[in-house]
């Protein structure tokens, strides 16, 4: 019998968990404690995949999505994108730390008042993880994530009849 949201009663499937529904939560409840003093506690293990079974042709469509240009041009986007923006902000942090250890008397130099360059450049810290990160959503938003929705909804449909016709 299906509840209202939709999910199996626990009582139905209490000897059979369902590993294909990822909303059921049997599995949750409990992971990690044991049973009880020097007792193990009761595994709960997937079966394992067999050759030509519905695990290894899913394996396959996921092999085969990750081999394709699509894939192969949104994770170049993504890395075109995070491998320099990782560099300059690492250099930028590295150069405010070694600079704050190495040269305190060019840190404590006012710039206004009382606000030395050792403030000014740790609010810049501050203002560059807010900038590099609206233009790392920014990037995704434009670059990235039209093309991996339409990679996701290939695969989901690819892996659709290897489920029975369920999604």
């Amino acid at each position: 019998m299906q509840s209202s949201k939709g999910r199996p009663e626990p009582a139905q499937d209490a000897g059979n968990p369902r590993y294909d529904d990822p909303w059921y939560d049997a599995l949750a409840s409990g992971w990690g404690e044991s049973a009880g003093a020097g007792e193990s506690p009761p595994g709960v293990m997937p079966p394992t995949r067999r050759e030509g079974g519905a695990g290894s042709a899913a394996a396959d469509v996921y092999l085969e999505v990750q081999r394709s240009t699509a894939f192969q041009e949104v994770r170049r986007r993504y890395r075109r994108f995070v491998a320099p923006a990782f560099v300059a902000f690492f250099a930028w942090y590295v150069g405010y730390v070694v600079a704050a250890t190495t040269a305190p008397e060019l840190m404590a130099h006012p710039v206004a008042g009382s606000v030395n360059v050792a403030m000014v450049a740790g609010l810049g810290q501050f203002a560059t993880t807010f900038l590099l990160t609206w233009a790392y959503a920014r990037h995704a938003r434009l670059r990235r994530d039209r093309a991996a929705l339409e990679l996701r909804w290939d695969t989901q449909e690819l892996t659709r009849g290897m489920n029975g016709g369920a999604s």
